[in-house]
């Protein structure tokens, strides 16, 4: 059975796809390559990896006040996640999410970064996240490839 958490839309829109959840707080300035979406951070639990085509989970946004504008870059490269799931809202990251058309969801009302796991499959539709486990996707062979909807 999929899990809903319950939260409000900072940005309203619906996605669905892979997650890839981040445990520490996210910067797209220093932290993602603009072109071609991989994580650069040095350190990063998810350094090399892509954010294209994702719902990336964090808890909320570190650095500095060009990150609205680097999401954005991402979203006009066509690298951006597709989904934003957070703890809490970032004033410049929901900037970002805003000008990029990118759904937002926070202050769910359980933990997202206890309750999804990177490779979930998780829907966003306004305030409510659902989320699959790996083992779920396997049982209903879902065959979503992670696009917006």
């Amino acid at each position: 059975m999929a899990t809903v958490l319950k939260g409000r839309a900072v940005v309203q829109g619906k996605a669905e796809g892979e997650a890839l959840v981040s445990r520490t707080p996210f910067s797209f300035f220093l932290g993602v390559n603009t072109d071609n979406g991989v994580i650069i951070e040095e350190g990063h639990e998810h350094e090399g990896e892509s954010i294209s085509g994702k719902i990336l989970v964090y808890p909320y946004g570190k650095g500095s006040s060009g990150d609205c504008l680097r999401l954005w870059r991402c979203a006009s490269n066509d690298v951006a996640p597709i989904a934003i799931v957070n703890r809490k809202a970032d004033c410049v990251h929901v900037q970002g999410a805003i000008i990029a058309n990118i759904p937002m969801v926070c202050n769910l009302d359980r933990d997202p970064i206890e309750m999804i796991k990177t490779g979930d499959h998780v829907k966003v539709d306004g305030g409510n996240v659902t989320v699959e486990t790996e083992k779920e996707q396997k049982h209903n062979m879902s065959t979503n490839r992670g696009e917006r909807c």
